[in-house]
């Protein structure tokens, strides 16, 4: 696999919950480190998303925002 986003990171797929248009995946990054990702759920069965299965999170993006509190 190659992609030209600089930030992917390995996971395992911890949730999958199916909507009528949209899947919302959990993937687990490190031990208790989630990422959510919500996807079309055409995506989601097309990738074949179950529980315990090895995927990436792949982060793309113009802008980062930072906040404290």
């Amino acid at each position: 696999m190659q992609v030209s986003a600089r930030n992917s990171l390995k996971a395992t797929v911890k949730k999958v919950i199916d909507g009528a248009v949209n899947t919302e995946v959990t993937l687990e990054i490190a031990p208790g480190v989630e990422v959510i990702s919500i996807i079309t759920k055409s995506s989601a069965e097309k990738l074949q998303l179950t529980e315990g299965k090895q995927a990436y999170a792949i982060i793309k993006s113009s802008d980062v925002m930072v906040a404290i509190d």
